[in-house]
């Protein structure tokens, strides 16, 4: 008797490894681009995870503030599940070894950061939560039986049968091609920060996922929509910045113009807590007039226990945030579009899910509240598993079989173009007068390169949408 036909998963950020632990017993083949999780953007998230867990909060107050911080075009259903769904996340991640910081009397320890009203954000190891997260996931899954690891692998197309999404084609580290035959496959990629010119994630979330998706003809959904966090450490010259997480905020930094003045007061009534997009914003202005910075200095000698990450960063850069501003400017953060999908993760083609950041349900709506996005993993994530667990073998042995490839990648100079092109038109303020002609040098791009093709289906996106929503903010 033959053994069953896994399903394949592309991707070992913490939606991948959720999904695939939540798939057990049933056979995954789990494939990652990088050699090792520390390279996943979520091994870098520093704000934690969001979750109704203090006695005064509730899953419906996290709704509206995920609903006030997208701009209310999110998807209602979508919002209650994940906040419906985020204790018990938690409590799933503390199964799989997860050791969230608690107070003196053994409570979790709640923070709280830009959009939320009131401290609702659980972390690990301080501003270290995704790295703790994804070594608790990793550790678990190289010790379940029913998962196959393959990392140092490039998935650049998919093999369909009769329209149904069968497999994939993958390069392996010797330069070698083959066909990896799965019942289903799920991209969980990441999002698209590699294409900009600064950005917070690691360099290889370029939007592969996506584009290869989209080369596939699944429907996209709100790709005009890109979130920039508006404090990444800045560091000219740098296309992966580190991230100066938002919790210093939380915990009482200011944000600082040139002249030392302050650059939220009276321009939202949460201050330096507003969401991210008009944060981002004012940061990016204010760049643009001389500079911007995070004094967090109240923060003092509990600095390097509390934000080790963030301390970490800027003591290598000759820098002392207990006692000196930190300068930062807004970089790629996060995708609230995506490859289209429902509440489990299906597209619009047969046999292909999509989860986390490359997918796109609408839950985040037009700007993703703070500490959702490893939530977001998690929720539905273990959604996806759970229908991954019972999905039948796709029978038809005998159909014809097509074959869909994403293009050759971009060289080095045209994509290190086709970055500052996309920090241009498609940042934080953004106008027809630098879409219209991004959107000409997007499609000559694109016949030499997917990323050209990604690139101008965003742009796209953005030239339709005329008003100003969320993270998209039209000038004009």
């Amino acid at each position: 008797m033959s053994a069953p036909t896994p399903v394949v998963i592309v991707g070992g950020g913490i939606a991948g490894l959720t999904a695939a632990l939540a798939a057990a017993p049933a056979p995954v083949l789990l494939l990652n681009r990088a050699r090792g999780a520390e390279h996943a953007a979520s091994a870098l998230a520093q704000g934690g995870i969001a979750a109704a867990v203090g006695t005064d909060d509730t899953p419906q107050a996290h709704a509206r503030d995920t609903c006030d911080a997208g701009s209310h075009r999110n998807d209602r259903a979508m919002v209650d599940v994940l906040t419906e769904g985020a204790p018990a996340a938690i409590e799933w991640l503390q199964w799989q070894g997860v050791a969230f910081d608690r107070d003196e009397g053994g409570a979790l320890r709640l923070g709280r950061e830009g959009g939320h009203d009131r401290p609702r954000i659980v972390h690990a190891g301080g501003d270290a939560t995704g790295a703790k997260v994804m070594e608790a996931l990793v550790a678990v899954a190289r010790r379940s039986p029913h998962i196959e690891r393959r990392a140092g692998v490039d998935v650049d197309g998919l093999v369909l049968r009769d329209g149904r999404v069968c497999g994939v084609c993958v390069t392996n580290p010797d330069g070698t091609r083959e066909a990896l035959h799965g019942r289903a496959v799920v991209l969980a990629t990441g999002g698209i920060g590699g294409l900009f010119a600064q950005t917070s994630n690691p360099p290889d979330a370029d939007g592969s996922g996506l584009a290869l998706a989209l080369a596939a003809g699944a429907a996209m959904r709100d790709l005009e929509f890109v979130q920039f966090h508006p404090t990444a450490l800045a560091l000219p010259g740098l296309h992966s910045l580190p991230l100066v997480t938002e919790a210093l905020r939380g915990a009482g930094a200011r944000l600082l113009d040139a002249d030392g003045n302050s650059l939220m007061d009276g321009l939202h009534p949460l201050a330096d807590l507003a969401p991210r997009d008009i944060v981002a914003r004012r940061v990016w202005r204010a760049c643009r007039e001389g500079g911007a910075w995070l004094d967090a200095h109240r923060i003092g000698a509990a600095f390097p226990s509390q934000f080790p990450t963030v301390f970490r960063a800027c003591m290598e850069r000759g820098i002392d945030p207990r006692v000196q501003p930190i300068p930062v400017a807004p970089a790629a953060h996060f995708h609230m579009g995506g490859i289209k999908v429902d509440a489990d993760g299906r597209t619009s083609l047969p046999g292909l899910h999509a989860v986390g950041e490359v997918a796109c349900n609408g839950v985040h709506g037009a700007n993703r509240l703070a500490s959702n996005s490893l939530l977001e993993g998690v929720v539905f994530g273990r959604r996806l598993g759970r229908l991954l667990r019972v999905l039948p073998e796709s029978g038809n042995e005998h159909g014809r079989f097509t074959l869909v490839r994403r293009k050759p990648s971009l060289d080095a100079a045209s994509l290190a173009g086709l970055r500052e092109l996309m920090m241009r038109a498609m940042g934080p303020v953004r106008e027809g007068e630098a879409l219209r002609p991004a959107l000409e040098e997007c499609a000559a791009l694109a016949e030499l390169g997917w990323q050209g093709g990604l690139a101008r289906a965003m742009v796209e996106a953005a030239l339709r949408r005329t008003e100003s929503l969320g993270a998209h903010f039209r000038l004009d």
